[in-house]
């Protein structure tokens, strides 16, 4: 059986995610979480990073067109 925590939401529609699940699914400070509307209920996903992503691509490109790539990821990401 699934554990269910509770939480609460500020008014400013803010909440705390608890610690056990922060440390489940890698959540820190700073984390991007999608929110999706699943029809019964909201989902929370931690969205991929470009730090993630670090190294990945590294046989599709040489180092200036990864430079570029990522330069361009991060003026997207801000």
């Amino acid at each position: 059986m699934r554990k269910i925590a509770e939480v609460s939401v500020t008014r400013k529609g803010q909440t705390t995610i608890p610690i056990s699940l922060r440390k489940k699914y890698g959540i820190r400070r700073g984390t991007r979480l999608g929110v999706v509307d699943t029809g019964k209920g909201i989902l929370l996903k931690p969205k991929v990073s470009i730090l993630d992503l670090a190294g990945s691509g590294s046989r599709f490109g040489t180092v200036a067109q990864m430079k570029r790539l990522l330069d361009r990821l991060r003026r997207e990401d801000v």
